[in-house]
């Protein structure tokens, strides 16, 4: 009895499902039959109702959508400066409409029949919809060409240091360079991120591309035992218009200082280290300034080197023990900074001094660019906290220079006109030095005083013409 009864009541469940069944199956074929080649209503792409649509409508939609796409841009900058740009033509910019479309499409339509009822079920009656989103789609083709050179141009290897001490000086030296290498896995997955950015309102992208410094095995304070790790300061100075036996003497000058040390806590004399000015050690004649008067002599040039050392020197933040101008102003001086930033030397009263108050010994570099007219002097030691400010320099009391003195001599034929003394004008001059240790801040003024300087010409008076 209750068997019977329980084969009735599945009886009528089956015949109620199958009832139902048909109740949503047939309608729902008229309805699909209906739909025919269209995307199915409640169906989305990037929220844009797709329904009722043919495949070829939605792509027209969307195409219309992201037609800015067509005028992107992407920048590439590297160290703040943009070096490179792709538009959207060079690497095929697009979304990648037609795979979401199509994707679309298949629902209502997948083979697995449970799944393809659910699916018509949910969207014919308004249940739950789907919604595809498309994706930014470029050629990562011109990228990788892009890094390649990019690679090629701006990475570097690092480089070791070299320091050899011999008889009290450096006879080789080069301080350790770091490497550079592109971060170019980085950047794809910055260009990849940042390109999604791209909308109608901004239809540019930038991209920064970085990179990392590589740091080579021997580092210059690794190479030495003198405490001596970083490039310090340098001064400079013009010698254009000198000429040939005053540049022969201030390259040669200049060579003596290429490789000194100065050690941590000593005093710095420039005579004691250039040594004897004259023609035994090759020295040639060129303009000197001797007795007030301008005259050709053993070592003319000379002046520039020490010029060149007291300008490394402040910029180094120093401290100057001794320093004297010269006597009047000289151009090659003032060719690059204005007047008073000169020293000038004359063995053995007459010298430039400094103090090495730094941390380590102090390396002296010199280097001439023979194209430039430029000598330079480059420190190396180990740097502190100081700061050093020095200040343009003041000039007043300027005098022009008195007239020209004409003296006969016999030696010259007569009529001949020979100038031997070059005219400039007189000025006092002042510059402050400024450096700040800590909680200390030393200051000084330099001053000079510069004479008028007249010009001066023999006269021929003797026989002949």
């Amino acid at each position: 009895m209750i068997t019977n009864l329980k084969r009735r009541h599945l009886y009528i469940f089956a015949t109620i499902l199958i009832f139902i069944t048909v109740l949503i199956i047939i309608p729902l074929s008229y309805i699909v039959e209906e739909i025919g080649n269209k995307i199915y209503p409640m169906t989305k792409i990037d929220n844009i109702d797709m329904g009722k649509k043919t495949k070829d409508e939605a792509i027209e939609t969307l195409n219309k959508k992201y037609n800015y796409l067509d005028t992107a841009m992407v920048e590439v900058i590297y160290k703040e400066q943009p070096i490179a740009t792709f538009s959207a033509k060079q690497i095929d910019l697009s979304r990648d409409i037609k795979t979401k479309v199509d994707q679309a499409y298949i629902v209502g339509r997948t083979p697995n029949f449970p799944s393809r009822i659910m699916q018509q079920i949910n969207s014919l009656l308004g249940i739950r919809g789907m919604n595809f989103y498309t994706s930014i789609d470029y050629d990562q083709k011109p990228i990788k060409e892009f890094l390649d050179i990019t690679e090629s141009t701006y990475s570097k290897p690092a480089k070791n240091a070299l320091f050899k001490f011999e008889e009290g000086r450096v006879t080789a030296f080069k301080a350790h360079e770091n490497g550079v290498a592109i971060k170019s896995e980085e950047f794809s997955k910055d260009f990849a991120s940042n390109i999604k950015n791209i909308t109608s309102k901004n239809n540019i992208a930038r991209v920064i591309l970085k990179e990392k410094v590589i740091e080579p095995e021997i580092t210059l304070a690794k190479s030495n035992s003198q405490g001596i790790e970083e490039f310090v300061a340098e001064g400079s100075s013009n010698y254009t218009h000198s000429i040939p036996t005053r540049i022969h003497n201030l390259q040669l000058a200049a060579g003596k200082f290429h490789g000194q040390i100065i050690p941590k806590g000593a005093t710095f004399s420039f005579n004691q280290i250039v040594g004897d000015i004259s023609s035994n050690t090759g020295y040639q004649p060129a303009y000197i300034i001797q007795n007030g008067k301008t005259v050709l002599g053993d070592g003319g040039g000379v002046c520039q080197v020490s010029t060149t050392m007291f300008r490394a020197a402040i910029n180094a933040g120093l401290p100057i023990i001794e320093r004297y101008a010269h006597a009047y102003r000289v151009s090659y001086y003032e060719q690059d900074l204005g007047p008073g930033f000169d020293a000038t030397i004359y063995a053995p009263s007459v010298d430039l001094k400094f103090k090495n108050d730094t941390p380590s010994a102090i390396l002296i570099q010199s280097e001439i660019d023979e194209v430039n007219n430029i000598l330079t002097f480059k420190f190396y030691g180990k740097k502190d906290d100081r700061k050093v400010e020095i200040s343009d320099s003041t000039v007043w009391d300027v005098a022009p220079p008195p007239e020209a003195l004409y003296q006969d001599d016999p030696t010259l034929p007569s009529g001949e006109i020979k100038q031997v003394d070059f005219a400039a004008w007189g000025a006092k001059a002042k510059f402050t030095y400024k450096v700040y240790k800590g909680n200390d801040v030393i200051e000084e003024t330099f001053f000079s005083s510069f004479r008028p300087w007249r010009a001066v010409y023999l006269k021929g008076t003797g026989g002949g013409v």
